[in-house]
């Protein structure tokens, strides 16, 4: 022990001798320390000030555009770096409000209050947080932080029942997921075992009779949980088995080992969707849909519900989801609280979708929720800014059957019929104004609210009087030279006037109808037929004979004046085919005469004559199939022959550019004589990619090429097609030797090469695949990106980028350019969100960018048109029209009027997408048209 002691002391002064010695070192670094001290102090008040400056900036963003998601997440973040608690607090506040937060959001506010509260004031309150936090998303992480902060309080009245009441809501929400929930399971299981250590007498003792029923109790309630757990199929469930033996002193019962073992099966039929999950990336909606389906055809309510909470977790955003989530609810479960709870959730996620919105308010009135809750959520729809005009339309439709649906209408008066009269004034006058202004219509053309009001005034409240002013004004609104809006009026004064406002109804249709006023008349003379007297019917007559003789005589004027165009258009393609015919004609004299010319110089040598059949044989197509920029009409090779042989003024006089091109021309083509034809092997498609609209110029491109495409993969071979002439003709296969490296150079695709975008492609024979189409992006209405017009030409991605951010968060940024990669002034613009992209069209539409005013519109490209398939052999067909190989010329033009070309019969659908009948009126003075011979087609044509 001397020894040991005798040693410590030495070692403590050589400690301080040491330290003796480092003190003038340290004397002699204080000075650099204090230095560096303040240089670090300086640097921390300089972002300090720049975060008080952009804490700032984004409180004014917020108070200008409170729906701004990103500004929020971005304001958090900053206070909680400068730790201004207080108005973090705040901050979080207002966004929970708004949006449910994501679960690191939830937890970080949990914990930081936490650390903020003192040991009892504040835990109601932090209750009450955690309370909402469960309430957003089905998270196991919060609910675990949950039961562990209530385990804190079981010194406090009645804190041992509500941790076991959080504990046990606990495993009702997360303890069936197959991944997490375990770790509850576990908790719950821990906390049992510590109260067990509690209530088991000291040792030694002799415990008494209720210590005994108390310790027996809680062995009972750890039993069942072990049996609980192991009856549900949860990962590890083989090391909860073997726990179980360890710790339990009585064999395990039958009916648990037979409940385990199903739980094993069961977990091996979900361990493969469990393990597609893993493997996903986010958001992994396709793994999750086909884990919804399988649970779906299992049967089970409890697991269907939490796979649709957990996908719903990483794609709170997919409208559709929440849709078929909220749909099996309203269907399936119909609990009232689970049920509104969802689709509370559901319009919060995502509040642009109207779909969500009406299927909200149809199970609050299912499950009979108080009419002012209904109406308050009402009005928050109408503030969830919708993208499109029809969608308000629909929301009030909505609202407006569920106040109808309250109103009872055996009484003459009430409050219900007077509040629905009220909304649906109010609801013509917001279309009017708001949604008009907003998006430059009301939504409604064909004014389906004012509709319904008239019926529900004519058929449940005998007002007749109120429905006439109703349709009056709906004529007043563009609708009454529609045939079928005529028709509609009248079927509900058939149905519910009188005699005289239906005949009233139909002579006014008769004289504004545009579209289909055969039909009009046919019914006007339908009801003289049926109740009108001898001079009701002649008035008839007479009425529908004179209006039917304007329509005819103005057809005829129509059909005259598009005869006329036709002609001029005829004339004027015919002028053209005319020019072009001269231009050929001159080249192809130039082109003789340097024949001539060639064959005179090359006379000694003997071998002009294959010259010139080979030069015969190798005439340029007038464009390159592939390639070429926009607008090109003839080839290169032939513009640049067509410049040597003419000259600048048009001289029969070759130029320096036309002289080096025929040494280079002499000079490649024996190569490409002696070079056989290569042919592409249709068998190594899935190795092989099409490139194309390549430039002309580019020098050696196999090695360029290869070069390019050595990235991918090992390069087999580039296949350049080439002229006869040996000149490069924009496009070639690349071949790889694995395909995945084929699949690697798709990527490519767009990619800028010598200035023009590369075009990447499969290599697929389109006769075997005649559907195979190369376009990869989407031609459907996709709501969050947006389509850009009217850009500078000048403007590029980052500069678009920078507008665009501030907004939301941008994914991707394509600009629309040129086959020769020239910016057309065009954008796509895709947004994480659909709310983002709704926010951005409201800033951005109607923007200066360089002194140019763009326009932002959701992304909903127009149907592309394909021409039509022609029909069947021996149907109905009509004389063949030959064209040459490359179809219809400009100047094949029909010499047949469009307004001959009409059918017979009107189109059984009108200008407001109404049905009407499409069959003509037979009318006594209608006659049939008469057949034209060809001397009066001749005449009509040309206006004799």
């Amino acid at each position: 022990m001397a020894a040991v002691g005798r040693a410590t002391e030495e070692e403590m002064r050589e400690a301080r001798a040491s330290e003796d010695e480092g003190d003038g070192e340290e004397e002699e670094e204080d000075g650099e320390s204090e230095s560096e001290e303040s240089s670090v102090e300086g640097e921390d008040e300089d972002a300090e000030k720049e975060n008080e400056a952009e804490i700032q900036r984004l409180e004014e963003q917020l108070s200008i555009n409170v729906f701004d998601y990103n500004c929020h997440l971005d304001l958090i973040k900053l206070l909680r770096q400068e730790g201004e608690l207080v108005k973090l607090r705040r901050a979080r506040q207002k966004m929970s409000e708004l949006f449910p937060l994501t679960e690191e959001i939830w937890l970080d506010w949990l914990k930081d209050e936490i650390r903020m509260a003192s040991e009892n004031s504040g835990r109601e309150k932090l209750y009450d947080l955690f309370e909402r936090a469960v309430k957003d998303y089905i998270c196991p992480e919060i609910w675990l932080e949950y039961a562990q902060y209530s385990i804190g309080g079981i010194g406090q009245e009645g804190g041992i029942d509500k941790v076991h009441s959080i504990f046990e809501r606990a495993l009702t929400a997360v303890g069936l997921h197959m991944t997490k929930g375990a770790a509850i399971w576990e908790a719950y299981r821990e906390f049992e075992n510590v109260i067990l250590e509690r209530v088991q007498p000291a040792a030694g003792s002799v415990p008494s009779a209720e210590q005994q029923q108390t310790v027996i109790a809680q062995l009972g309630r750890i039993h069942a949980l072990f049996r609980r757990q192991l009856g549900i199929p949860l990962l590890d469930m083989e090391a909860t088995y073997a726990e179980y033996e360890e710790w339990s002193e009585e064999p395990i019962p039958e009916a648990v080992i037979r409940n385990y073992k199903k739980a094993l099966q069961q977990m091996a039929k979900c361990k493969p969707y469990e393990e597609a999950l893993v493997g996903a990336e986010t958001p992994k909606l396709a793994e999750y849909q086909a884990y919804i389906e399988f649970e779906t055809k299992a049967g089970d309510p409890a697991r269907i519900q939490l796979t649709y909470e957990r996908a719903l977790v990483e794609n709170c955003l997919v409208p559709d989801l929440w849709a078929r989530y909220t749909q099996y609810l309203d269907r399936q479960l119909k609990v009232k609280e689970l049920v509104l709870s969802a689709h509370e959730r559901a319009v919060r996620n995502c509040p642009w979708t109207v779909k969500l919105w009406n299927q909200y308010l149809l199970a609050m009135e299912r499950h009979h929720v108080e009419h002012e809750l209904i109406s308050e959520n009402f009005e928050k729809a109408l503030n969830a800014g919708f993208i499109q005009a029809t969608d308000y339309v629909e929301i009030w439709q909505a609202y407006l059957d569920y106040l109808r649906r309250r109103v009872d209408f055996t009484q003459d008066s009430s409050k219900e019929l007077e509040e629905l009269r009220s909304a649906f004034a109010h609801a013509i006058e917001y279309l009017k104004q708001e949604v008009e202004e907003r998006f430059s219509e009301s939504g409604d053309p064909s004014c389906t609210v004012m509709q319904t009001w008239a019926r529900i005034e004519a058929r449940l409240c005998n007002n007749m009087q109120k429905a006439r002013e109703l349709w009056d004004s709906i004529m007043t609104k563009g609708n009454a030279k529609y045939a079928n809006m005529w028709l509609e009026y009248y079927n509900l004064e058939r149905a519910h006037g009188d005699t005289q406002h239906c005949r009233k109804a139909l002579y006014r249709a008769v004289q504004c109808t545009n579209d289909y006023p055969e039909h009009v008349c046919e019914v006007l003379l339908m009801l003289e037929r049926i109740e009108g007297t001898l001079e009701d019917w002649d008035a008839a007559v007479q009425k529908t004979e004179n209006r039917l003789a304007r329509v005819n005589e103005q057809r005829v004027k129509a059909a005259e004046k598009e005869a006329v165009l036709a002609k001029q258009e005829a004339q004027r393609a015919e002028q053209q085919k005319q020019s072009r015919a001269e231009k050929k004609r001159a080249a192809k004299k130039s082109r003789k005469l340097k024949t001539g010319e060639k064959r005179k110089a090359d006379s000694d040598d003997g071998e002009w004559g294959q010259e010139e059949e080979e030069e015969e044989a190798e005439q340029p197509s007038k464009r390159h199939k592939t390639g070429g920029g926009d607008g090109d009409t003839l080839a290169e090779e032939e513009v640049e022959d067509m410049e040597m042989e003419t000259g600048l003024f048009g001289k029969n006089m070759p130029t320096n550019a036309g002289l080096r091109r025929k040494e280079e021309e002499a000079a490649a083509a024996p190569k490409w004589k002696d070079t056989p034809k290569t042919f592409h092997d249709s068998a190594k498609d899935n190795v092989t990619v099409f490139v194309s609209n390549l430039s002309y110029s580019m020098a050696e491109p196999e090695v360029k090429l290869k070069d390019l495409f050595a990235d991918c993969g090992d390069v087999v071979e580039v296949r350049p097609i080439f002229t006869n002439k040996g000149l490069f003709r924009g496009y070639c296969y690349v071949e790889f030797k694995e395909e995945k490296a084929a699949l690697k150079a798709l990527s490519l695709d767009r990619k800028q090469v010598e200035g023009r975008p590369m075009f990447v492609s499969p290599c697929v024979d389109k006769n075997k695949n005649p559907e195979f189409k190369v376009f990869k992006y989407s031609t459907v209405l996709e709501k969050h990106k947006l389509f850009i017009s009217g850009l500078p030409f000048s403007c590029t991605k980052e500069e678009l980028e920078e507008v665009c951010k501030a907004h939301g968060s941008v994914k991707e940024i394509r600009l629309v350019t040129t086959r020769a990669g020239k910016p057309k002034g065009l954008a796509y613009v895709e947004f994480e969100n659909e709310m983002q992209a709704s926010q951005a069209v409201l800033k951005m539409d109607g923007l200066t960018i360089k002194d140019q005013i763009i326009k932002v519109a959701i992304s909903n490209p127009p149907t592309r048109r394909f021409p039509e398939k022609p029909e069947v052999a021996g149907r109905n067909m009509g004389p063949r029209q030959i064209y040459g190989a490359r179809g219809k010329g400009r100047t094949q033009l029909s010499m047949v009027p469009r307004a001959l070309q009409r059918q017979s019969t009107p189109t059984a659908k009108a200008e407001n997408g109404m049905a009407q009948n499409p069959a003509a009126p037979s009318l006594p003075m209608a006659e049939e048209p008469k057949k034209m011979s060809n001397a009066d087609f001749a005449r009509l044509l040309l206006n004799k």
